[in-house]
């Protein structure tokens, strides 16, 4: 696709409602909801965890980090698993496969099979991301992409705000650590429950109007792999620099707030949570901006480079933590509503899964390289509550994160600014 195309495509008389759209986004959305929540149901147990299973930090952590380091790998052969068999079918067994592991994982309390179980859920749950991903791209490229995926953030992300809000609205469950699990269990209900109402009614679309091509797809090749264009792996690089500046450091936030600015926990909870919060209202609105005025690699540019300066602010300067966190809101907000869209508009749609699988599968190896990183880094400098000026190592390896980002988004809007463009600077709806 290149600025030269059509803003936006027709409708033909006899095509499906404008507003089945809307519905496969909710959809969508409502099976990705289940699956933050999952993930993020082991953070408010841990105490729980360890008074009555007498679980170790190592155990704790050990039940998060075995999520991620499948999906180096299991998010490319899932992005051309949906090429394979299409976006609908994928989204329901992978959410069938995220349901099992949500049910292991509370079925004994024994680290081995809760492990095995978190496992499991890891495997169904990046490529059941990629595949609504892909869903989206598939039904809005063309109509309010990035709005539309600023939507599904902001559905998704009420998932991990109400895992991290479930002590307060479900107390009595956490006196036993298994009643929370199946708590979760049934939020991947949810999410199986999403998937397979997007698999009747997507069916049922494509039997009764004209749908152009969104529901095929090519052969796919792992050559083709190597087709993709520089846009795409410029985006790919933005992704992965940005992403290992935000949770890695979400990892160490607690503890860095408290031990390295003398803050409560609850002081802490409520600034981390207002990152999220601020995510789910900003996400969608900055993404109808970009659809409405184009510009996405510029927009990129900013947020990048908002997020320059975020941590040696919060490392050396005494303002006030809320200037900094307002700056990584701003960021975390702008940069995720157009960074995955603007794939769909650099990468063929029949390959749109193996491209956003093979993004994935890139973010989750900066993920665990650089959690590992930071982790070397504050311990190298002996960071803690006797030594805070030990987490400044750490701070300056995000803050070089965030220039890589934006030199990154720089040479992006440069290549799309020639005769190479996909459009990604003129398209909009």
């Amino acid at each position: 696709m290149s600025g030269s195309r059509s803003n936006s495509l027709p409708e033909k008389p006899g095509s499906m409602p404008g507003f089945s759209r809307w519905v496969i986004l909710i959809l969508v959305s409502l099976a990705m909801f289940g699956n933050y929540y999952v993930y993020d149901c082991v953070e408010p147990l841990a105490d729980v965890l360890k008074s009555q299973l007498q679980f170790s930090d190592k155990n704790i952590g050990l039940l998060q980090a075995i999520y991620s380091t499948p999906n180096i790998f299991m998010v490319l052969i899932g992005g051309i698993i949906i090429d394979r068999i299409g976006t609908r079918r994928a989204a329901l067994l992978f959410s069938i496969i995220c349901l099992a592991g949500a049910a292991l994982t509370a079925l004994e309390g024994s680290i081995r099979v809760m492990a095995a179980g978190r496992l499991l859920f890891g495997l169904g749950a990046e490529s059941l991301i990629v595949a609504a991903t892909t869903a989206l791209a598939k039904w809005f490229r063309g109509r309010q992409l990035s709005f539309a995926f600023g939507l599904n953030l902001t559905i998704s992300r009420l998932g991990t705000y109400a895992a991290q809000t479930s002590p307060l609205w479900a107390t009595g469950l956490y006196l036993s650590w298994r009643k929370p699990l199946l708590l979760a269990l049934g939020f991947a209900g949810i999410s199986v429950v999403g998937a397979l109402v997007y698999f009747v009614f997507e069916s049922y679309l494509e039997r009764r109007y004209e749908v152009g091509n969104a529901g095929e797809t090519d052969k796919v090749v792992f050559k083709d792999i190597w087709s993709f264009g520089k846009s795409y792996w410029l985006i790919v690089a933005l992704c992965i620099t940005f992403y290992s500046g935000i949770f890695p450091f979400l990892t160490f936030a607690y503890k860095f707030f408290i031990e390295a600015h003398g803050l409560s926990r609850e002081r802490a909870s409520i600034l981390i949570s207002s990152l999220t919060l601020a995510a789910m209202i900003f996400t969608p609105l900055f993404g109808l901006l970009v659809d409405r005025v184009g510009r996405r690699s510029l927009f990129m540019m900013v947020g990048s480079l908002l997020l320059m300066p975020v941590y040696l602010l919060m490392a050396y300067s005494t303002s006030p933590l809320f200037v900094p966190l307002a700056m990584m809101g701003i960021s975390f907000s702008l940069i995720p509503a157009i960074m995955w869209p603007s794939v769909a508009y650099v990468v063929e749609q029949g390959k749109l899964g193996t491209a956003y699988g093979l993004m994935t599968m890139i973010q989750n190896i900066g993920l665990t390289a650089f959690n590992l990183l930071i982790g070397w880094a504050n311990d190298t400098a002996r960071a803690g509550v006797d030594n805070p000026g030990g987490y400044a190592l750490g701070m300056w390896i995000f803050s070089c994160l965030g220039f890589f980002g934006f030199l990154f988004a720089l040479l992006l809007r440069k290549n799309e600014s020639g005769p190479n463009a996909h459009g990604l600077e003129t398209i909009t709806t």
